[in-house]
């Protein structure tokens, strides 16, 4: 282990559930966090040949693994596994390392081969044997060559001229064809495995009595290089073979050897007559370098034939463009990220080999990000900066991958990095404070306000809810005179409002998010109470008690303009509805006395007289200015006198104003008029009744005595009161006789 890296050799066809090591232990991880880190294991092969336990961290076969399967004829089997971790993100590469065992026999291409040998050639001819091919590799792979006993052939091993040996069938004593037509041997190829493996194939040698030359190629090995992109068609090698028979036997045709893979067989072409090697197609490899063997055969009645190696080496042209994967995305991210997070993980690699498959990475240099190089051909996509989200909720990051090719080659991709939203902005108000003007004796419930802040957070985090700060209001808890709607701010009165006990009072309310923590503003209200005309003017001066009227004592002989009291009052009210004017109502002598409407000074408008009644009563109203207009009245009891009495004079019977004909009234009225009428009539009818009588009876005194007469005459006659009997001289009804007349009426009985 080494530099986030782990290295494990492993034997192919291990069984399922093998262990392979503690990939917790080996990379020093903590096992219990595996999966509490979401890990998983990325790879290219489309099978997943280990597993993990995520509790012990333990590592294990889960498929077993053919290494001439996975790997081919590659001399080195490599698997490569990346385990990825989250929270934090990390990334560990993880190497493994197949073995190969013994488990492939060598085998030939074909069931049998066969060998036509012209009778006539001496020991020592040589003749080209099949190589064996074995999938394994290293001492594992094809190690010699056995030929069943014989006494005219043996088994040679020749090497080329890089190194690879090949079988050849020696002649060690001369054939005659009368005697065996037909030799059967078996060639047997074993390899170097403990315990060694070994396949065999039958060799049937024909003797032949012609065509003793086989054709011979002017080089053992040929070497072509060729762009990995060259069109079909393009030339790639010539060979040239020579044969020293004439005729037939001397005629060439080239062919690709029956060891030579089908695949190469069908990329290329021969020329049988030219030997030219052409390309067929699209060069769909990716090996550096391909190996074929090309055989030329002679026209012969019992063709010869002879082998070369062509080794054609492809170089390599920037054809493949940089490929981007996305190994690891986290998105969104929260805007209070700090520099430094890891935000994605990606694998950028290029098929191409050399410089051609070197890649720079970049991103737009404006975005709050940034690629830091991981391990080899991975980069980590990290913040470089604050990130806002109500500046900006998202990012699309294009990242840019170029190779070194000339030309280069650019690949594009677009990541899409959501930011999500945490509660860093509190609740704002438009602004710090808020008038509120409501009149009084509003009724409960009344609408005040609606105050409303915006978040700018979104979700909860941008939820406002509206609530009152604790305070006292002229003793009062705040709560008992307002309420305010949770959601959207609206300010409510709980009780109506009096302008006489309260006319201006301040409060809080607070706007707080859903957020957690939760972020919080106040906002100050300040409710100015309007004041309503509610209140009548209150008679301060004079003052009454018990119903009485007041009484103010004026000289008998007051002058002009003479203060005779000043009415006080007061309304408890405010502005207009508090200016008060004063006006008389009434007055018993309304040429007497004045009021001031504004000051309220009642005063004599003339000198009194000796004429004047001693006593008087005015009604003065003071009346406020408000809409509709309150007043209030007081009666005031005026004495006329030089001495304050011991005993004021009763005023309830002086200087009233006349009764108003209300239906009470008249019908009181017209009652006494009746009683008055009717007792008129009697009076009448029995004067008329007297004087008839009179008349009759003592018109002459005859019948009545002087005396009576003489009462007769003055009860129907008006005389002055001087001329009458001393004994007339009575007082009838009640009231003041201003009169110097005596009107008497009597009914005397004769």
């Amino acid at each position: 282990t080494a530099n986030g890296q782990v290295v494990y050799s492993i034997a192919e066809e291990t069984e399922r559930g093998a262990s392979v090591g503690n990939i917790a232990k080996d990379l020093r991880i903590e096992a219990a966090t595996l999966s509490a880190r979401k890990f998983r294991m990325i790879t290219s092969s489309s099978k997943q040949y280990f597993n993990i336990n995520a509790t012990t961290g333990a590592l294990s076969v889960n498929e077993p693994i053919d290494r001439e399967q996975l790997c081919e004829l590659k001399s080195v089997c490599l698997l490569n596994y990346e385990l990825v971790l989250e929270n934090p993100l990390e990334l560990y590469r993880m190497e493994f390392k197949v073995l190969d065992i013994n488990d492939n026999s060598p085998s030939f291409p074909l069931s049998e081969y066969h060998i036509n040998v012209p009778e006539f050639l001496s020991p020592g001819a040589r003749f080209t044997l099949p190589n064996a091919q074995d999938l394994d590799e290293g001492t594992n792979s094809v190690q010699n060559y056995t030929l069943s006993p014989d006494e005219h052939f043996h088994l040679e091993m020749q090497t080329r001229g890089d190194g690879s040996k090949y079988p050849e069938l020696v002649l060690k004593k001369a054939l005659d064809r009368e005697q065996q037509a037909t030799h059967r041997l078996v060639l047997t190829a074993k390899d170097g495995g403990d315990p060694p493996k070994s396949g065999d194939v039958p060799v049937i040698v024909t003797v032949l009595d012609t065509n003793d030359n086989a054709p011979e190629f002017e080089h053992s090995v040929y070497r072509a290089s060729i762009l990995e992109n060259s069109p079909s068609g393009t030339l790639v090698v010539q060979v040239h073979a020579t044969d020293l028979d004439e005729g037939p036997n001397g005629e060439i045709r080239y062919s690709f050897s029956n060891t030579t893979s089908a695949d190469l067989q069908r990329m290329f072409l021969i020329h049988p007559h030219t030997g030219e090697v052409t390309i067929n197609g699209v060069l769909a490899v990716q090996r550096p370098l391909l190996e074929m063997l090309i055989e030329a055969k002679d026209n012969g009645a019992f063709g010869m034939s002879s082998t070369a190696k062509l080794l054609v080496e492809i170089t390599d042209v920037n054809n493949h463009g940089p490929e981007i994967t996305i190994t690891s995305l986290s998105s969104p991210i929260p805007e209070d990220a700090v520099p430094g997070t890891v935000i994605a993980l990606l694998s950028i690699l290029d098929k191409d080999p050399g410089e051609n498959g070197k890649v720079t990475c970049q991103i737009p240099e404006n975005l709050p990000f940034q690629l830091k190089p991981s391990l080899e051909n991975y980069y980590s996509l990290v913040t470089s900066g604050l990130l806002d989200r109500e500046l900006i909720s998202g990012y699309n990051i294009t990242i840019t991958a170029t190779d070194l090719g000339s030309p280069p080659i650019t690949t594009q991709k677009t990541l899409w990095v959501q930011i999500s939203d945490v509660n860093d902005n509190p609740p704002v108000f438009t602004a710090d404070t808020f008038d509120v003007f409501v009149e009084e004796n509003n009724p409960l419930g009344a609408f005040l306000y609606q105050v409303s802040a915006s978040d700018l957070d979104m979700g909860e985090n941008g939820r406002v809810s509206y609530m009152l700060r604790n305070s006292t209001i002229a003793g009062n808890a705040l709560a008992s005179l307002l309420s305010v709607s949770l959601a959207n701010g609206s300010i409510y009165a709980k009780r109506a409002f009096d302008f006489e006990q309260l006319r201006s009072f301040y409060f809080q309310v607070e706007a707080k998010d859903n957020g957690s923590p939760a972020l919080s503003a106040a906002i100050t209200v300040n409710v100015y109470i309007l004041d309503q005309n509610d209140n009548a003017p209150a008679i301060l001066y004079p003052t009454s008690q018990n119903g009485s009227v007041a009484v103010e004592v004026v000289p008998r002989l007051a002058d002009e303009d003479y203060l005779v009291t000043k009415v006080v009052a007061d309304d408890e009210d405010n502005a207009e509805n508090a200016w008060l004017s004063y006006h008389l109502a009434h007055s018993s002598d309304s040429t007497l006395f004045h009021l001031s409407p504004h000051s309220g000074e009642l005063r004599t408008t003339r000198s009194m007289r000796s004429t004047d009644f001693l006593k008087h009563k005015v009604v003065v109203v003071v009346q406020d200015h408000g809409d509709p207009p309150l007043s209030s009245t007081v009666t005031v009891g005026i004495l006329l006198a030089d001495t304050l009495p011991q005993a004021l004079p009763d005023f309830d019977d002086s200087g009233e104003p006349p009764p108003l004909l209300n239906a009470t009234n008249i019908y009181l009225i017209v009652s006494l008029a009746c009683v008055s009428f009717i007792f008129a009539v009697f009076l009448l009818f029995l004067a008329i009744v007297r004087l008839c009588h009179c008349r009759t009876c003592c018109c002459s005194s005859c019948c009545c005595p002087a005396e009576e007469y003489e009462k007769y005459c003055y009860s129907v006659h008006m005389l002055p009161s001087s001329h009458l009997p001393p004994d007339m001289l009575e007082v009838t009804g009640v009231g003041k006789l201003t009169h110097t007349y005596l009107y008497r009426a009597s009914v005397g009985l004769g």
